[in-house]
C-alpha cells in the first residue's frame, strides 16, 4: 500500500506586536496579533525530513517584527498585503501565503473635550481582522469585526412564530435586543482605502442596528448586510454572525409589583445563534 501527502501548510501563530507611530502632536498605539501561513512544495520535508525548503517559523517571526517597522504605518490590511507579498516573492517554494492579522482596538482617552496626545483606553473585546491570501492566481482580503457588543432597548418585537406542545415564549412587541455581532466581508479590490473603508462598514453596520424596527434578529442581520452592500461597491459579499443575547423580563408580580419593561435578567447561556450571508445578485 503506498501513501501520499495530499494537504500541508505550515507556519508561525500568535506573533503579538505592539508599535509606536509617533507624529509632531501625539502617538498612535497599535497592537495586532499576526499568523503566517505558507503552503508549497514541502512534501519532502514531511516524508523524508529534508528541510532545505523550509524558511523557519521563527524566521517567519522575525520577519514580521523587522518588517512593521517601515511598513506597518496605516491598515492591517496593507501591512498583510505588504507581508503575503514578501514571503511569496523572497520563497519560490511557497505557492500561496496566507496572512491573518487581529487588531485590539485602543483610543486616546479623552479629557475637557480634547484627546489626550499619548494616553489610551481599551475599546474592549472589538477587534479588527484581516484575511489576506496570495497565490498564482490572484490577492483575496476578508476582513471584519469580532466582538462588537452592540444593545438597543426598543423597537425589537418577536410574534408570530411556529408554536407546538413544547412552545412557552410569550409574543413580545418590545424587547431588548442585544448581540456581540462578528461581521467578515470580502474587498473586490485590495488597492482602495481600507481604514476608511473599514470605519464606513462599521458605521453602516451600527446605523442600521440602532435605527431598524426590528421583528427578528435574522431580519436585523439581513438589513445590516444588505446596507453595507449598497453603500459599499468595494464589498462582493458581507457574513454576519449574531447570537442572541437574552435580557428576559424579571416576574415582579409575586412581590406585589409591575414590572414596565424595566428590570431584566441577563442570561449568557443558552442563547439563540443567527448567521446569515448577503451578495449582490445580478437583476435580469
Amino acid at each position: 500500500m503506498k501513501y501520499k501527502l495530499v494537504q500541508d501548510a505550515y507556519g508561525k501563530n500568535a506573533i503579538n506586536l505592539s508599535k509606536i507611530i509617533r507624529h509632531d502632536a501625539y502617538h498612535e498605539f497599535r497592537q495586532i496579533s499576526v499568523n503566517v501561513s505558507l503552503v508549497g512544495d514541502f512534501e519532502t520535508v514531511y516524508t523524508m525530513g529534508d528541510n532545505r525548503k523550509i524558511l523557519p517559523t521563527d524566521t517567519q517571526k522575525n520577519t514580521v517584527y523587522a518588517l512593521a517597522k517601515d511598513h506597518f504605518v496605516s491598515s492591517i490590511e496593507d501591512f498583510a498585503l505588504y507581508l503575503a507579498n514578501h514571503f511569496c516573492s523572497n520563497n519560490p517554494q511557497v505557492s500561496r501565503t496566507t496572512i491573518e492579522i487581529t487588531e485590539h482596538l485602543y483610543s486616546r482617552i479623552s479629557l475637557d473635550g480634547s484627546e489626550h496626545p499619548h494616553a489610551y483606553q481599551s475599546n474592549g473585546n472589538e477587534k479588527h481582522v484581516t484575511k489576506v491570501v496570495q497565490d498564482s492566481i490572484g490577492i483575496s482580503v476578508t476582513s471584519g469585526i469580532k466582538g462588537l457588543l452592540i444593545l438597543k432597548t426598543t423597537n425589537s418585537a418577536f410574534t408570530d412564530y411556529i408554536r407546538d406542545e413544547y412552545t412557552t415564549l410569550k409574543d413580545t412587541t418590545d424587547r431588548i435586543l442585544a448581540t456581540e455581532c462578528e461581521a467578515s466581508w470580502v474587498y473586490g479590490s485590495h488597492q482602495i482605502n481600507f481604514t476608511e473603508r473599514f470605519r464606513k462598514i462599521r458605521g453602516s453596520l451600527l446605523k442600521t442596528f440602532a435605527f431598524h424596527k426590528s421583528l427578528s434578529v435574522q431580519q436585523t442581520l439581513y438589513a445590516m448586510g444588505e446596507d453595507v452592500l449598497k453603500e459599499n461597491d468595494e464589498v462582493k459579499e458581507i457574513s454576519l454572525i449574531m447570537p442572541n443575547k437574552h435580557h428576559i423580563p424579571f416576574n415582579l408580580q409575586q412581590f406585589g409589583m409591575e414590572n414596565n419593561n424595566e428590570i431584566f435578567i441577563a442570561t449568557d447561556e443558552p442563547f439563540g445563534y443567527i448567521t446569515g450571508t448577503i451578495v449582490r445578485v445580478e437583476e435580469e
